[in-house]
């Protein structure tokens, strides 16, 4: 499940911002190619909601390294951008909502947050009975 919300969120940035843009799920030990975005799950949590009713939440955080000297502005430029391209995402064909945005620069890299949260219901494994026998009497 997570994967594919990485996916959407992958899918969601290149298409928003152009080709000079690299977009890593993993972290880079070496050889980061500015500017690029890194994505990471940051605290998934699932909670039973009622009977078989289950909310996952996914909070994500997305890292983003900017390329030019103004720091703050380009930070500023692709956070509100985030805003935009990062509200609805696909998920196995359909549409999930982004919550509790918000960004913050840290050490020149921006920290964008976002939650896809969602409910879920498990299917419930019934086992038939394999043999049925039934005796009838019929009063008169």
């Amino acid at each position: 499940m997570i994967n594919k919300i990485i996916d959407g969120i992958v899918q969601a940035l290149i298409a928003e911002f152009d080709e000079g843009y690299e977009v890593y799920t993993e972290n880079v030990e070496q050889d980061l190619q500015e500017p690029c975005f890194i994505i990471k799950c940051v605290a998934p949590s699932i909670n039973q909601a009622l009977n078989r009713r289950y909310k996952l939440n996914n909070a994500f955080c997305i890292h983003y390294f900017p390329v030019s000297e103004d720091i703050q502005n380009e930070c500023l430029d692709v956070q509100m951008k985030l805003y935009g391209c990062l509200e609805y995402i696909n998920h196995d064909n359909d549409l999930i909502r982004g919550n509790q945005m918000h960004g913050e620069i840290v050490d020149g890299v921006l920290n964008f947050f976002v939650n896809y949260d969602f409910y879920v219901i498990k299917t419930k494994e019934d086992t038939a009975m394999e043999t049925l026998e039934v005796q009838q009497n019929v009063k008169e």
